[in-house]
């Protein structure tokens, strides 16, 4: 049996320090270039030589204060603040590569689906297709409170407000105009044929939504559907609507347990088990030599943040790790942010590792909680398909220890040795974003929940 191919991500964030904590002040590290267009063009260009399905960028609406009850620590060592829009950028990108995928991150909870859908069309259109959503619900308090809210929804409402939001969605991507819509006739004067677009007159327990989409059919329609939820809840409303999907735990066995998981209510969602790619986070540290690959590591090790990584794993995990003593065990932790994080503590512990609030800062300093892989070209390159072979995965999203040197580092003696070995791409499929991702087409797939929103479907007509 040939080895399973390998596919890559780069996972970044429009801000100073994304996961990896308090790296920002090593010197070559050039994240506080974060909000300079020359910065992102460069990394785009960079992915592209690497064959990189795509980039995916992180974001967040509030602060990390849930630490001590405060964002001093956060606003000090820049942990996710200061944070741009990460929409901005992605033109910039598109307009110097040709075939790399953008990954947007943007919640449902804070804003009204009507303009999101204006945006996420406008892009497709700019980056002929090459735009994806990453759907998140929302994890922050701050960020809630920020939108005049006391706190957020409880974790499963906050999926009962995404599905609908959704909905809308579709309804405006799939349902408002028909294909042929836009006729551009000079000699009658008719651009668009008004019997061939379709108000969506959507009213629903949240939101209502009586017009038409102001966007003519991008190449897309709707844009790749990314989620990262691993709770009971967050599988399920991935097995309805995603096309690629993160994962983030430090083990194979639990990154396997998720996989399992997710393929199976694919099917159960009436899906193919495949018909959503599947990464799981990583960061790999890798020069010429085990021993360079090492002393690497230990640099950067050297920059990081214990309190950093603590204030970033306080907002994952709902719960303020400041009161505890390095060495006292974490425990049970109930959560009304990232039960997937909370869920994963839980299998390592199952498993024999005890957690102790020092373990978890060392664990994340570098990565957060996705797996970290140091050595050689030979030594990860065999660590990936081990892991690709054990747990079913598609592929990775690669997260930095430093920006771009990790990216740069990945692509200089990573990409070469798996191209040797066949498995991974030295070209792309031509085609938008779903199509080098699925090759199934550029519109979403008969068997999508999205598909039943189309013009002329039952649910369209509704």
């Amino acid at each position: 049996m040939p080895a399973r191919p390998i596919r890559f991500n780069a996972f970044d964030m429009s801000c100073v320090g994304h996961i990896s904590a308090g790296t920002w002040r090593h010197p070559q590290n050039r994240a506080h270039e974060y909000n300079r267009i020359s910065y992102w063009t460069e990394i785009a260009q960079l992915l592209e030589r690497g064959v990189f399905d795509g980039i995916f960028i992180a974001d967040v609406l509030g602060t990390y204060d849930v630490y001590a009850g405060s964002a001093e620590a956060a606003i000090r060592h820049g942990a996710q603040v200061p944070v741009t829009d990460p929409l901005l950028v992605v033109s910039a990108m598109a307009a110097v590569t040709e075939h790399l995928g953008f990954g947007i991150t943007a919640g449902t909870a804070y804003e009204h689906p009507y303009p999101f859908a204006r945006r996420f069309s406008t892009l497709d259109h700019l980056t002929d297709g090459r735009v994806g959503w990453n759907v998140v619900t929302g994890y922050l308090p701050s960020a809630a409170r920020n939108m005049g809210h006391e706190d957020q929804l409880e974790h499963d409402h906050r999926y009962d407000v995404a599905d609908e939001y959704l909905e809308v969605l579709y309804k405006l991507w799939e349902g408002s105009w028909e294909d042929d819509a836009v006729v551009r006739d000079a000699e009658t004067g008719v651009y668009t044929d008004p019997a061939k677009v379709h108000e969506i007159g959507h009213k629903g327990e949240h939101f209502s939504v009586p017009g038409i989409h102001l966007v003519e059919p991008s190449p897309q329609r709707t844009p790749v559907i990314y989620q990262a939820g691993a709770s009971s809840r967050g599988i399920a409303f991935a097995a309805e609507n995603a096309e690629a999907i993160f994962v983030a735990a430090p083990s194979k066995r639990t990154v396997a347990s998720q996989v399992r998981q997710i393929r199976d209510a694919l099917e159960a969602a009436g899906r193919d088990r495949y018909a959503a790619r599947i990464y799981a986070m990583a960061t790999i540290i890798v020069d010429e030599t085990p021993e360079k690959a090492r002393a690497k590591e230990a640099e950067y090790l050297s920059y990081a943040s214990d309190e950093a990584a603590l204030v970033l794993l306080s907002g994952w995990m709902g719960a303020d790790l400041s009161g505890y003593d390095l060495d006292d065990p974490v425990g049970d932790v109930e959560s009304n942010a990232i039960q997937s994080l909370v869920t994963s503590l839980r299998e390592e512990a199952d498993a024999g590792d005890e957690w102790t609030v020092r373990t978890l800062a060392e664990r994340a300093k570098i990565g957060g909680f996705g797996v970290r892989i140091v050595g050689s070209p030979e030594e990860v390159a065999d660590q990936l398909q081990e892991w690709v072979a054990e747990t079913d995965l598609d592929g990775f999203n690669l997260s930095y220890a430093i920006t771009p040197g990790t990216f740069e580092d990945v692509v200089a003696f990573v990409v070469p040795e798996l191209q040797r070995r066949g498995v991974y791409p030295t070209a792309y499929e031509e085609g938008t974003l779903r199509q080098k991702l699925h090759g199934r087409g550029d519109r979403l797939p008969d068997e999508h929940r999205g598909a039943r929103y189309r013009v002329g479907s039952t649910l369209a007509a509704l």
